[in-house]
């Protein structure tokens, strides 16, 4: 086992959980880190518990400091901010993106991200032009190894209840064979295995992965 250490910021949700299963059952991380906002128990021998205010600097850059490779699955939705699109922003933009900067500050290189197919700083979509403009921001980082997952449809189990959701997995899923490549649904522990994946195969650049290339990575 290597002496290298993983940093997940978003272990709690879907792919986020997913990655934490992946990074306990591989040996090339002797250490998980799991940055998180809220205290949680301490459930395995390689995790390690870093809690966070995500508003404060210092707080975050402290518990990056050591860290080989950063993982960011974060992400609200709309319900749990309560419309409110500064609060969904400070979440979606600001963590990702300081995480990203502060990991470059204490020596970090390699970050890969959770973000979304049609992901462009210049569309009228929030959702979508949120996304695209983490991406533009990653890029002026100077992490030398940046890797960016967009899916569409996720495919899974979450820890909280998302019923809408849950109909357009179905509905996805029943008309997957029409669909365009990059649109159709996607296990969300695939997608974390491309993720870990990516982050192992250690590829210089700035890379962006859509359904196709994100099954082929996770193998």
């Amino acid at each position: 086992m290597s002496e290298k250490t993983a940093a997940i910021v978003g272990s709690t949700g879907m792919i986020g959980t997913y990655l934490t299963e992946l990074l306990l059952q591989d040996d090339y991380f002797s250490t998980v880190r799991l940055i998180v906002r809220r205290p949680m128990e301490k459930a395995h021998p390689k995790i390690e518990v870093k809690l966070v205010d995500f508003n404060d600097a210092e707080s975050l850059k402290l518990a990056l400091e050591g860290t080989d490779a950063l993982f960011c699955c974060i992400g609200t939705t709309q319900k749990n901010v309560k419309g409110d699109k500064e609060l969904y922003r400070k979440v979606d933009y600001d963590i990702p993106v300081k995480s990203a900067r502060f990991a470059k500050e204490t020596g970090c290189e390699t970050m890969a991200i959770v973000s979304a197919v049609g992901a462009n700083a210049k569309t009228g979509n929030f959702y979508l032009k949120l996304k695209g403009e983490v991406e533009d921001a990653l890029q002026t980082t100077g992490l030398r190894y940046v890797y960016i997952m967009q899916p569409c449809m996720l495919l899974g189990d979450r820890k909280e209840s998302r019923p809408m959701e849950r109909v357009f997995q179905v509905a996805s899923k029943l008309v997957a064979g029409i669909l365009p490549d990059k649109y159709k649904p996607i296990h969300g522990k695939t997608v974390a295995a491309a993720m870990l994946k990516a982050v192992k195969k250690g590829q210089i650049g700035f890379f962006k992965y859509t359904y196709k290339e994100i099954k082929q990575l996770a193998g």
